[in-house]
């Protein structure tokens, strides 16, 4: 199983990006997928726009790195990981998470960990546009503590 791994700043397709996962693989029996929008609200601030910055090279490295992990971890069929960088507009899709294996134990697993890994230890940075000005996003505790349960 090779991850597929993309970093643009176009849209995707949702339902394509699933069907991409399992058709042709009938020894897939689960596909566990997560969709991050964007958000208008984030602590008590409406956010207009947002911009996500990345470090090219670096990013999809990271991610190749955790994808590989997820397959080590439990027996996958497929795994997509979408992240959009650039401007964002509220209920833009932001990240697609795709996983696709015989049983659903391992795609709720594997997924949970990949989006786990993404809300902190992949390379992006946020910068929220407000009515009071622009404003880098930093990480949260909470984000830490769920990463956290995922290390051996």
């Amino acid at each position: 199983m090779t991850p597929r791994i993309r970093v643009q700043p176009e849209p995707f397709d949702i339902a394509a990006e699933q069907a991409a996962l399992y058709q042709g693989n009938p020894r897939v029996g689960a596909l566990v997928a997560f969709v991050g929008l964007m958000r208008d609200l984030n602590d008590g601030r409406q956010v207009h726009r947002m911009t996500l910055e990345h470090y090219p090279g670096m990013t999809e490295k990271a991610l190749r790195e955790i994808a590989e992990e997820a397959a080590a971890r439990w027996s996958l069929e497929g795994l997509t990981i979408i992240h959009r960088v650039g401007p964002l507009e509220p209920q833009d899709p932001i990240v697609f998470v795709g996983v696709v294996s015989q049983h659903r134990g391992e795609a709720f697993r594997a997924c949970e960990l990949l989006i786990d890994y993404l809300k902190t230890g992949a390379p992006f940075w946020k910068k929220e546009h407000t009515a009071e000005g622009e404003r880098w996003v930093e990480a949260r505790a909470s984000d830490d503590d769920a990463a956290g349960r995922w290390r051996d």
